[in-house]
């Protein structure tokens, strides 16, 4: 999985746009996934963020998914689940102070931000905590439904 993980991040342009046209398509057919409820449909779409997420970025299933704004890298393969930056104990060479083996995930996340349009801006921003109890659902879901709050409270 490590070696998906980096060949993401150097292709995160790519995988980026595609990832945009992805949430753009879901807002376009969120009126019937919300006739459909969301509930009924989150297994389908659980199963297949694990297996999409999982194979290109190694992805935890947080259910928060901060992808776009870490260079296509996910924080969460950080051993110590930090989401707003190293921790201060990346070794010289920009490997995991917890495993030396692995190159630090926010050293990827840099190296993929620099590919992505203002990717190294959107890693400045503050990401909010990882609310745990979102944990193993699907990031594309709750987000759509972030999305239809938002555009109701309006």
């Amino acid at each position: 999985m490590y070696k998906m993980r980096e060949w993401s991040m150097r292709h995160a342009r790519v995988l980026n746009y595609i990832y945009n046209l992805l949430e753009r398509f879901l807002v376009l057919i969120n009126p019937i996934l919300l006739r459909i409820k969301y509930k009924r449909i989150q297994p389908v779409f659980v199963v297949s963020e694990k297996v999409i997420k999982g194979f290109l970025f190694d992805c935890k299933m947080c259910g928060q998914c901060v992808l776009s704004s870490t260079g296509m890298v996910c924080p969460m393969n950080c051993p110590k689940e930090l989401r707003n930056g190293p921790c201060g104990g990346v070794l010289q060479n920009g490997n995991c102070e917890v495993i030396p083996d692995m190159k630090c995930v926010w050293v990827l996340a840099h190296e993929g931000a620099t590919k992505l349009p203002n990717g190294i801006e959107k890693m400045r921003e503050i990401s909010v905590p990882v609310d745990f109890t979102k944990k193993g659902q699907s990031a594309w879901l709750n987000k759509l439904e972030t999305i239809t709050n938002n555009v109701g409270k309006r």
